[in-house]
């Protein structure tokens, strides 16, 4: 899935690029999203661009914000996915280590309040979790950044940017822990994180060396 408006980037090409050294059988369909944010002729010349560089089975074009070509795109990828008994008990809302939600939540949060400054190359890491015997919880984290420049942008005039992610991840992680939390951040500089198996293995991915 791209965004319509950034068009094809450095990210992007790094995507498509890896794919095609794959060369796998699996179904790739290319997912457009935010198409109201462009023009229909530039949305279209887009769509071709990268039809050509990769040979999608499928090209979607959304707005998730909107629910515009949602329902196809759900209806596409449930009619992918082969039927199946339960994996999990019905009451389980996930299968990752809260260590990962935490991070996951804290992202969510940049992305909200970074919107297009926000840098790809960018992830949280929970660094340390303890849980205290007055009920709360003590969370630090990390935030890799893979530039100089996008430190700043993280960090924003005096700490306000990431002040105000950690507030809002603070809420919704007290809400959802139904606890104190106390949430700490450093945002860090980590040129060749993409690289690195261990940033990937903390996301609860399986990298390894060549893939």
């Amino acid at each position: 899935m791209i965004e319509a408006h950034r068009g094809l980037t450095e990210g992007v090409q790094n995507i498509l690029d890896a794919l095609k050294e794959r060369a796998t059988n699996q179904k790739v369909a290319l997912a457009i999203n935010k198409i109201d944010r462009i023009k229909a002729e530039n949305l279209l010349a887009l769509a071709q661009e990268l039809n050509t560089a990769y040979p999608f089975v499928e090209t979607f074009m959304i707005s998730a914000e909107r629910g515009y070509g949602v329902d196809k795109l759900r209806a596409w990828l449930a009619g992918e996915l082969p039927v199946g008994p339960w994996l999990y008990p019905e009451d389980q809302i996930a299968d990752l280590p809260m260590r990962i939600i935490a991070a996951e939540i804290t992202r969510e949060k940049l992305t909200l309040r970074l919107h297009e400054e926000l840098p790809y190359q960018l992830t949280v890491e929970t660094e340390k979790w303890e849980d205290r015997p007055d009920g709360s919880t003590r969370i630090d984290q990390i935030i890799y950044v893979a530039r100089d420049g996008h430190k700043g942008i993280v960090l924003g005039h005096k700490g306000e940017t990431v002040k105000a992610v950690g507030l809002a991840a603070r809420v919704d992680l007290s809400e959802f822990l139904d606890r104190p939390v106390h949430l700490f951040l450093q945002v860090k500089v980590r040129p060749n994180w993409l690289e690195e198996p261990d940033r990937y293995s903390e996301m609860g991915l399986d990298f390894k060396d060549g893939d």
